[in-house]
C-alpha cells in the first residue's frame, strides 16, 4: 500500500512539474550596444526599411551571432552615453567612436577604423581653407569628437563669428541648417560628411582638415571580460574573413585603405 501510495505521489509531483519543465528555456545571452541613430553610414534609421543600419551596426551584428549572442541596438542620447553605460542600459558603444581624448574613460577594443575631422560647406560660399571660417557661423555635434577637435583649435575658433562655434544635437539637424543658410560649415567626421552628401550637388569638403583620429568600441571600465571577448571575435573576422569587411566598406562607403585591423 505505502509503495502504491508513494507511486501516486511521484507521479502526481512529475504531473505538476510537467508544465513548469516544458515552460523553461535556457537564458538567452543578450548584448545591448548604444549607438546614435543619425549617425551615418556607422548607424542610422534607413527610412525605406524602417531599420537601424550601418557599418558598425553590421560588423556588431556579424561579432555577437558569431559569438552566440543576441544582439539589442538602442538608439541614445549621444550626451547621455555616459550615464547609459555606467547604469547597464546598455553594455558597449559602437557607432563611430572616438578613442583619441577618452583614452582612460572606457575600456577600448582595438582601434578598427581610421577617420578625420573635416568641414563641411557649401560648394559656393566663397570657404576653401580653414582660414575662410573667420566671420563664419560654424556648427558641431555637441559631445563628439568635432567638438574636443574644435576644443583644441582655440586660435581657430576665435576666427569664428562671436568667436565661438554652435552646437546642434546631431549631425543630421546640422545639415539641415546649412542647407537652409542658418549656418555656414559644419565640423564632423569624413565619413558622416560623405555620407550627407551623397547624391546631392552644391556641397563639398574641404581638403584642409581638423584632425585625424581613430575609432574604437567602448566598455565600461572595469569590464575587460566583455571587451576582451568582442575584440577577440573582431580580430578574428577582420583576419579570417576579409571579403565581409571589404563588403561592408563597399555597402556603406567606407574606405577599405582606412580600416586597420588584421592587416
Amino acid at each position: 500500500m505505502k509503495k502504491l501510495l508513494s507511486l501516486a505521489l511521484a507521479l502526481l509531483l512529475a504531473a505538476c512539474c510537467l508544465p513548469f519543465l516544458f515552460s523553461c528555456k535556457k537564458e538567452e545571452k543578450k548584448l545591448i550596444l548604444g549607438f546614435d541613430a543619425t549617425y551615418p553610414p556607422y548607424g542610422y534609421l534607413d527610412e525605406a526599411t524602417g531599420k537601424y543600419v550601418g557599418f558598425d551596426l553590421e560588423y556588431a551584428q556579424k561579432v555577437c551571432d558569431n559569438l552566440g549572442y543576441k544582439l539589442e541596438l538602442l538608439p541614445i542620447e549621444w550626451a547621455s552615453k555616459d550615464e547609459q553605460l555606467k547604469t547597464g542600459a546598455i553594455d558597449f558603444i559602437w557607432n563611430g567612436f572616438t578613442y583619441e581624448g577618452r583614452e582612460e574613460a572606457y575600456e577600448w577594443s582595438d582601434r578598427y577604423l581610421n577617420n578625420s575631422i573635416v568641414v563641411l560647406v557649401k560648394s559656393d560660399s566663397g570657404i576653401s581653407a580653414l582660414s575662410d571660417l573667420a566671420g563664419k557661423i560654424v556648427t558641431v555635434q555637441s559631445k563628439s569628437s568635432g567638438e574636443t577637435a574644435l576644443s583644441e583649435k582655440s586660435d581657430l575658433v576665435a576666427s569664428f563669428k562671436n568667436g565661438k562655434y554652435e552646437l546642434d544635437a546631431d549631425y543630421t539637424a546640422a545639415f539641415n541648417r546649412l542647407s537652409a543658410g542658418a549656418v555656414e560649415a559644419i565640423v564632423v567626421d569624413v565619413g558622416v560628411a560623405e555620407y550627407l552628401i551623397r547624391d546631392k550637388a552644391g556641397y563639398k569638403i574641404l581638403n584642409e582638415q581638423i584632425s585625424t583620429e581613430t575609432y574604437g568600441v567602448g566598455f565600461l571600465k572595469g569590464n575587460t571580460a566583455l571587451r576582451d571577448e568582442i575584440n577577440a571575435e573582431m580580430k578574428k573576422i577582420a583576419t579570417e574573413n576579409p571579403d565581409f569587411i571589404k563588403g561592408l566598406c563597399k555597402k556603406y562607403g567606407v574606405s577599405y585603405d582606412a580600416f586597420t585591423l588584421g592587416k
